[in-house]
């Protein structure tokens, strides 16, 4: 089995972990960062390499993190499905967030996607010239992909958003406080001129004969149907607290708790970006600087840093206040739609059970290839349900993988 040593081992190659990683090399430490995408940038900067500014810092892409072996080592599966070990001095998570999806009927047609998945997929070669899309869900996320999109040659025929117009004006305010969220705001509503955009609005229904043929909408007038070939939602973010738990740091209001140098509940592991509160791009890569000062052993960098921190979370408060799910999306989905698509459980069968627990013993909702990613977030809005416990392996993983290790060790 492979074996690699790092002083400072970062999870998530996403803007958190690169600013943690180049931080604690530019202090001469070994770093290595490791991150399940075949690129670098996350979600935000995805295939960006440009943004990498050093070259002593090792990035193994395409690798899995599947378990805790040891104190301070790391099972990884890399893209090849060979086990290798990973052993850190110190450990950054940067394992940001993944986007909320909320089961509706018609949600399962091919043609629904996350609104960062399609995005992802089209920076991924997916051709998007000319087809009709509608944008639905919660966030200034929409905006992004819905420019994205269309500077790639989209028909973004609508962009639904839930929350209400009063909160959205709220939220507009805190933008002036900022010369470069306004000039970003700027920009998003020059590049999306003509798009047709509601507040108070959310998908109903996804409508067609085998692929998806039209989105069906809620809006303040009434329903209304669009034809479309790509239906993009998104419900706002929620954290990868997977490794997070594996590792036994504390989780608390559903984000990994850090003190003020990112370190969490266990010595030698910090946590910056979303996975400790969902605060946008200048949070994240703050945190991710922050907490790459500290892992290196350079308190007093990371405390002249933290002055900076203030605005950059009252953002983040008011992009949680602004965007807050509405309580009128629990009743999105009917006793059929299905809830967990990998075991095809129901909300009907869901909704006879009081826990989560409960719900996967009899049910197997949570228990397929995705171990919850997918119905879990959405389950704990629909019936208010949470689960705290991770098991290995974080990922589904190779039996080769285990054992590798196994034999290593007997």
């Amino acid at each position: 089995m492979a074996e690699h040593r790092g002083e400072v081992v970062v999870i998530g190659a996403g803007p958190a972990g690169i600013a943690a990683a180049e931080r604690a090399a530019a202090y001469g430490r070994s770093v290595i960062v490791l991150d399940d995408n075949p690129e670098v940038g996350g979600q935000i900067w995805r295939g960006e390499r440009e943004r990498l500014t050093r070259g002593d810092v090792r990035w193994i892409l395409g690798a899995r993190v599947v378990d805790v072996v040891g104190e301070r080592a790391l099972l990884v599966e890399g893209t090849g499905g060979g086990a290798e070990r990973v052993v850190f001095e110190h450990l950054v998570l940067a394992t940001g967030a993944r986007e909320r999806f909320l089961p509706f009927p018609g949600w399962t047609l091919p043609g629904v996607t996350g609104a960062g998945g399609l995005q992802a997929m089209v920076k991924g070669g997916l051709p998007i010239e000319g087809k009709r899309v509608v944008i639905a869900g919660s966030g200034p996320l929409l905006l992004a992909v819905a420019a994205y999109l269309r500077g790639r040659g989209a028909r973004i025929a609508y962009i639904a958003e839930q929350a209400p117009w009063r909160r959205l004006a709220g939220f507009s305010l805190h933008l002036l406080c900022s010369v470069e969220k306004l000039r970003q705001a700027l920009a998003l509503r020059v590049a999306l001129a003509g798009v047709p955009y509601a507040a108070s609005t959310w998908p109903l229904a996804a409508e067609g004969e085998g692929n998806l043929e039209r989105a069906v909408l809620r809006t303040s007038r009434g329903t209304v149907r669009i034809g479309c070939d790509y239906l993009a939602c998104g419900f706002g973010l929620v954290p990868n607290l997977e490794l997070a738990r594996l590792l036994n740091c504390d989780v608390r209001d559903g984000f990994v708790a850090v003190d003020e140098h990112q370190r969490t509940s266990c010595a030698g592991i910090f946590a910056a970006g979303e996975v400790t509160g969902i605060g946008g791009l200048d949070l994240s890569l703050l945190e991710g600087e922050i907490a790459g000062c500290a892992a290196a052993g350079h308190e007093s960098d990371a405390h002249r840093l933290v002055a900076q921190r203030p605005a950059a979370r009252r953002f983040a408060s008011a992009l949680a206040e602004a965007f807050a799910l509405r309580g009128e999306l629990k009743a999105l989905p009917d006793a059929q739609t299905i809830v967990c698509r990998c075991e095809d459980v129901t909300y009907e069968r869901l909704a006879e059970h009081t826990t989560s627990r409960s719900a996967k013993l009899h049910t197997r909702c949570g228990m397929g290839p995705c171990q919850g990613r997918v119905c879990g977030a959405a389950a704990e809005f629909l019936f208010g349900w949470t689960s705290d416990y991770a098991r290995p392996p974080v990922f589904p993983t190779r039996i080769a993988t285990l054992t590798a290790y196994h034999e290593v060790t007997t």
